[in-house]
């Protein structure tokens, strides 16, 4: 007779626990102080210290994975770079790291994308995957949230079916989805702001740039890492993530300050 090793649980509970869990996000983050759309390095280092500071942050995500780019460095090889200062960012995450030279730092992108993911998680950050990102909730000249569907439904024939979406409302929107720039496109479509498209690579002016243009491109609406290269014609900087990590942490302090400002601001944490 073969020993037991494991407690008895039936299916239902381990569905009725998932759903549970699940709707809980639903439920609590459907009116959120925060909702980054993108996963990657820019907007999981927003949302680590957004929620550091007591911020209730959303992040959505249309992939099933978290991380983005991170995962890798260029042409499929893992290793990812860092140039100085930004390697002190490494250090608070705990990543071990190698030192190129003076100026360049380096380590397998793996380890460095996992200890990001665990500290935005361990700060209180909750997530959405497989949710794509649909339109914004739009008042009075001003985001107010995001519009968000299944990632699955997108793929199906319109003339199959059609799915409604939701929506999530939150004071303040953090485009962090890369290349893409979901949001901002969305409001260039309608006239409401420009969007240039990225200039060919400069790695030391595309990194100074994208930190020194993160920021609010619309009310309620800030631009974080490759989206900022995006909206502003800025040169792309290929596989170094330097400048990912330090405008997620600038979107993240132009979000706190905004937040502050607001009548009806969440209780900041202390720093």
């Amino acid at each position: 007779m073969e020993k037991k090793i494991f407690a008895d649980v039936s299916e239902k509970e381990i569905t009725r626990s998932i759903a549970s869990m699940f709707f809980e996000t639903i439920q609590e983050y459907s009116d959120s102080d925060v909702i980054i759309l993108g996963a990657g390095p820019a907007g999981l280092f927003a949302g680590r210290d957004l929620a550091k500071q007591g911020v209730k942050t959303l992040i959505v995500e249309q992939n099933n994975y978290l991380g983005g780019g991170y995962w890798v460095g260029g042409y499929m090889m893992n290793p990812v770079t860092v140039r100085a200062p930004a390697q002190k960012m490494w250090d608070e995450l705990g990543v071990p790291y190698r030192k190129v030279n003076e100026n360049l730092y380096a380590t397998w992108g793996p380890n460095a994308c996992s200890k990001l993911i665990s500290s935005a998680c361990d700060a209180g950050v909750r997530f959405l995957q497989l949710t794509k990102f649909d339109d914004l909730v739009l008042k009075n000249k001003r985001v107010r949230g995001v519009v968000v569907n299944w990632m699955p439904v997108s793929a199906l024939p319109r003339n199959i079916t059609c799915v409604d979406p939701v929506a999530f409302e939150s004071k303040i929107v953090i485009d962090a989805t890369g290349h893409d720039s979901v949001a901002v496109k969305r409001l260039m479509e309608r006239g409401l702001v420009e969007w240039k498209g990225m200039n060919p690579m400069w790695v030391e002016g595309g990194e100074d740039a994208v930190v020194n243009y993160t920021g609010e491109v619309y009310p309620g609406l800030i631009a974080a890492g490759m989206s900022v290269t995006e909206t502003f014609g800025l040169p792309r900087m290929g596989p170094t993530f330097g400048s990912m990590l330090l405008s997620g942490r600038k979107a993240a302090e132009v979000a706190l300050n905004k937040l502050q400002q607001m009548p009806e601001s969440p209780q900041i944490k202390a720093k």
